[in-house]
C-alpha cells in the first residue's frame, strides 16, 4: 500500500534534506517531483493541483526559509496538508439512536461488499453492538448462501432471505427480525451491477425508501484507483452517502482513489480492507495514513491491534515466565497463534517506523506457511518434550519431523532458534527491562 508513492516522496524529502538552506528555487524543485509522483500514484490531477498549491503557499514563507531545519520543515507541511486532504480525523459509522440501527451498504459487482459486511460485523461487535446479516443480492448465483456462510464462520446471525421477496421488502423484514431477536444492528448486503445503470441506483433508492438507514456506506475496489473516485461520485448523486470503505488496500492500489475521494466527492473513507480474513480491516485514520505514506510507520495502530489480540492477564503470565526463565515451546506456539491473529507479517512490519526505508528489508516477503510449519513440528512434541527442549536427542527429532510433515533440519532450525530466544530473553530480564512479556511479545 503505497510503496511506490512512499519510495518517490522519500527521495524528495531526503534531496531537500540534504540543503543547509533552501530556497524557493529548491523547494520549487522538490513541488515539481510530489506532483509527479501523486499524479503516477493515479491522484486526481484536480487534487494533485490543489495539495501542490497548499503546500507551496506555507512552503515558501517565513515557517521554511527561515526555519533552523528546514526540510523537516517541509516534510511537516506535506504531513499537515495530507491529514487534511484525507478529512483530518477518522469518521466512525453513523449508528444513531433508532433501534435497529440500519447500514446499508453499496458498490458495484467485485467490489468485495460480501466479504466486507462480515468485516463490519466483527468491527461493530468489538464495540459492543449484536450485529444481524442480511443479504439483498437476489440476483447474483450464490450471493445469499456467501452471506449465510460468512456469517455462520463469524458466528454473527444472518436473515434468511427469499430470493422472490423484493429486496426493499426483504430489509424491512430484516429490521423487524432484529428488534425481535434483541439485535441492534442491521447491516444491509445490497446486489451490485459490473457498471451503474439506472435500475441498479433505482432499487437503491428503494431500499433507503423503505429503511431510512443511519448510514450508507460505498464499497469500493482501491485497486481501480480513479475509476473508484468516479463511481463515489456516482453513487453520492443518487444516493444519501456516509462515507466509503476501500477494500484490497493490500493489494496492488497505488493509492490515488484513498488521496481522492475527500476531496472529489466530500465523503469520508471510514474503514479499509487490508485481506481477506476477517481481522484485515481498519477504521481509516487520515493521521496515520499521512504518516504511512511518508514512511513514518503507524505504531498506533499496531498498539490497537496489539490490544485487540492479546489478553491482559496472560501478558503478565508470561511476563512472570520470562523472569523465572519458564517459558516453554508451548508458550512459544501460542504466542505465534496470537501474533497471527493481528494479521499478516509483513502487515504488522510496515507499521513499524522507517521499516520501509531500510534498504536490507526492501521487498522482504514473510513466508506465512513457516509459521504453520513451526506450529506442526511444537504440536508434534510430546508435553514433556515442549516443557524441556533438551530431551529431544536424535531419534525424537526424526519422530518429530515424521510427524510434522517437515524434515530433521526444519526440526533443528526451531530448537535453535527457540535456544537463542531464551538466551536473549534472560539477558533482557537481567537487564531489568520490566514488562518485557507485554513489550516483547506483546506487540
Amino acid at each position: 500500500m503505497f510503496e511506490n508513492l512512499n519510495d518517490r516522496l522519500a527521495g524528495v524529502f531526503k534531496k531537500l534534506k540534504g540543503q543547509g538552506r533552501l530556497s524557493e528555487s529548491n523547494i520549487e524543485d522538490g513541488l515539481k517531483e510530489v506532483r509527479m509522483a501523486l499524479l503516477e500514484a493515479d491522484v486526481h490531477y484536480k487534487v494533485v493541483k490543489a495539495f501542490v498549491s497548499r503546500v507551496r503557499e506555507r512552503a515558501v514563507g517565513q515557517e521554511v526559509l527561515q526555519s533552523l531545519t528546514p526540510g523537516q520543515q517541509v516534510v511537516k507541511i506535506v504531513h499537515d496538508e495530507l491529514k487534511i486532504l484525507m478529512g483530518a480525523k477518522h469518521e466512525e459509522v453513523r449508528l444513531g439512536s433508532s433501534v435497529p440501527a440500519i447500514i446499508m451498504l453499496a458498490g458495484l459487482q467485485g467490489s468485495g461488499k460480501t466479504t466486507t459486511a462480515g468485516k463490519l460485523a466483527v468491527h461493530l461487535r468489538s464495540l459492543g453492538r449484536k450485529p444481524y446479516l442480511c443479504s439483498l443480492d437476489v440476483y447474483r448465483p450464490a450471493a445469499i448462501g456467501q452471506l449465510a456462510k460468512i456469517g455462520k464462520e463469524l458466528s454473527v446471525p444472518v436473515h434468511p432471505t427469499d430470493p422472490a421477496t423484493p429486496p426493499a421488502k426483504t430489509a424491512q423484514e430484516a429490521r423487524a427480525a432484529a428488534l425481535k431477536q434483541g439485535l441492534d444492528t442491521v447491516i444491509l448486503d445490497t446486489a451490485g451491477r459490473l457498471h451503474i445503470d439506472d435500475q441498479l441506483m433505482a432499487e437503491l433508492v428503494g431500499i433507503q425508501t423503505a429503511v431510512a438507514p443511519q448510514d450508507i456506506l460505498l464499497v469500493a475496489d482501491a485497486m481501480t484507483g480513479q475509476d473508484a473516485v468516479n463511481i463515489a461520485a456516482a453513487f453520492n448523486a443518487a444516493l444519501s452517502l456516509g462515507g466509503v470503505i476501500l477494500t484490497k488496500m493490500d493489494g496492488d492500489a497505488r493509492g490515488g482513489a484513498a488521496l481522492s475521494i475527500r476531496e472529489i466527492t466530500g465523503k469520508p473513507i471510514k474503514y479499509i480492507g487490508t485481506g481477506e480474513k476477517s481481522n484485515a480491516f481498519e477504521p481509516f485514520h487520515p493521521d496515520r495514513m499521512a504518516s504511512r505514506i511518508l514512511g513514518m510507520g503507524d505504531v498506533l495502530t499496531l498498539i490497537e491491534k496489539a490490544q485487540s489480540a492479546f489478553d491482559e492477564k496472560q501478558a503478565v503470565e508470561l511476563e512472570r515466565k520470562l523472569r523465572k526463565s519458564e517459558f516453554t515451546l508451548d508458550d512459544f506456539r501460542d504466542q505465534m497463534k496470537q501474533i497471527k491473529k493481528m494479521g499478516g507479517l509483513e502487515q504488522l512490519l510496515s507499521l513499524i517506523p522507517g521499516f520501509g526505508q531500510q534498504k536490507a528489508l526492501k521487498g522482504l516477503k514473510v513466508d506465512e506457511k513457516e509459521l504453520a510449519h513451526v506450529e506442526a513440528i511444537i504440536t508434534s512434541m510430546t508435553p514433556a518434550e515442549r516443557r524441556d527442549h533438551t530431551l529431544v536427542n536424535g531419534s525424537r527429532r526424526k519422530r518429530i519431523a515424521k510427524g510434522s510433515g517437515t524434515s530433521v533440519q526444519d526440526v533443528n532450525r526451531l530448537l535453535k532458534n527457540y535456544a537463542q530466544a531464551l538466551k536473549m530473553m534472560k539477558q533482557l530480564t537481567k537487564g531489568g527491562m520490566r514488562g518485557i512479556g507485554r513489550g516483547m511479545f506483546g506487540m
